[in-house]
């Protein structure tokens, strides 16, 4: 698989923000490379509060790696 983290650093914390979000997203396509099983849970899921609280928490841990590394843009 190719590199496509090139760095944690972003102009802004919008894109930081973005930057979370996608570290989530590729982080379950590594765990479930099935695109087909992952739409299919989708419809699990995606009604279903606790499961979009996590999915939230782990966008929030993500992001905080980013603010990290960018010196909360200070």
């Amino acid at each position: 698989m190719e590199d496509w983290i090139t760095s944690l650093q972003t102009d802004t914390p919008q894109k930081g923000f973005e930057l979370a979000i996608l570290l989530a997203q590729k982080g379950v396509m590594y765990t479930q490379p099935s695109a087909e099983v992952r739409a299919e849970l989708r419809k699990v899921y995606s009604n279903n509060p606790n499961s979009l609280i996590m999915a939230s928490h782990v966008v929030a841990n993500y992001f905080q790696t980013v603010a990290a590394a960018n010196n909360y843009w200070k």
